[in-house]
């Protein structure tokens, strides 16, 4: 276990204002129910009430040394934009499952309600966590993630240029409630911040070109980073892939508070910080593929000279992405018990 430090979301907070927190911090999206029972002695797996989860994963955030728990959305929203069932293997076409195809598809689909779920659980849930700790939320999936699901990845390219208002009819019928949900969520006063989580790019560039992504997705995102400021609290952004080309708008006009989701092919997350961390949060960053393949030592010697390098300010040590299950668990303890 990792209990240096009393849990303080203060600390995170100064680390998202660009400020330098009184002790290193750690950051990590999301990890893994295996992962959770390492860390409390709990068998995830065998809990099947949603309030029982979710207290099992804030005692594994607490006892990893987090300042806060991460609560995904699937944990108490019913928004849920469902696709055509179709094969969940590691490696599928972009298109499979998708259910939009032509004014009379979308005008078909059942839209989720973002009003509908069990919003509840972080009032009733607040008295697990302790005294100075907050909520995150990430959402149900990013607005473009969500399109693509919908339209299918093809299909969406040819799209744009058969149809460019029936594109525009789904974006927005996908950002109008996914908005709504940042709305809710961000007025939960035991939430302290929010993450926007839309992948834009690929290894190389963005998915799109960045008129596309301009006219399409920002405007949306710009409004769900409002949302959450106009209630005082900070928008993360957790993208992947090569965002290079966007990343002044990223910062400048969406007015986002960290980035999140780095990989060593793209940009290594020492570069990154140079390159931006004085006008925005880099959060993480130790590549998965690092984490998973280096041995324990090798990872808490380069977690070790983040927090040297970075000074903390403006930032937190956590993986490139998530933690997933292949992730040896040796090797994540010896990336956290680095602070």
């Amino acid at each position: 276990m990792n209990l240096k430090y009393d849990p303080d979301f203060g600390q995170l907070l100064k680390v998202l204002c660009r400020e330098k927190p009184d002790r290193p911090v750690l950051f990590e999206y999301f990890m893994n129910g295996g992962l959770f029972s390492v860390l409390t002695g709990k068998d995830y797996s065998a809990v099947e009430e949603r309030d029982e989860q979710v207290k099992i994963v804030i005692e594994a955030f607490i006892n990893a040394g987090y300042d806060y728990a991460t609560i995904p959305a699937r944990y108490f929203s019913d928004l849920r934009f469902q696709t055509a069932a179709h094969d969940t293997k590691a490696t599928t076409s972009q298109n499979e499952g998708s259910v939009i195809t032509s004014c009379e598809t979308f005008e078909a689909y059942s839209w989720p309600d973002p009003e509908k779920g069990d919003y509840g659980i972080f009032e009733r849930l607040e008295r697990n966590l302790r005294p100075k700790m907050k909520f995150i939320v990430p959402g149900p999936g990013g607005l473009l993630e969500n399109v693509i699901n919908l339209v299918g990845f093809e299909n969406l390219c040819f799209m744009f240029f058969e149809d460019e208002d029936l594109v525009k009819d789904v974006f927005d019928s996908v950002g109008s409630r996914l908005l709504r949900f940042y709305e809710k969520c961000s007025q939960i006063d035991p939430v302290g911040a929010l993450i926007v989580n839309d992948d834009w790019g690929f290894k190389t560039q963005t998915m799109f070109d960045p008129d596309t992504l301009r006219k399409f997705v920002f405007p949306w995102h710009k409004r769900m980073v409002e949302a959450i400021h106009n209630r005082q609290k900070p928008a993360i952004l957790h993208s992947c892939g090569n965002l290079a080309a966007i990343m002044d708008e990223i910062i400048d006009d969406l007015k986002y508070d960290a980035k999140h989701s780095y990989e060593d092919g793209i940009l290594p997350v020492e570069q990154a910080y140079e390159e931006w961390g004085s006008r925005i949060a880099i959060l993480g960053g130790i590549d998965i593929d690092f984490l998973a393949r280096r041995s324990p030592y090798e990872i808490a010697k380069r977690a070790k000279a983040l927090l040297t390098q970075t000074g903390c300010k403006g930032y937190a040590l956590g993986s490139g992405n998530s933690i997933p299950g292949y992730i040896p668990v040796e090797n994540y303890m010896a990336m956290i018990q680095s602070v």
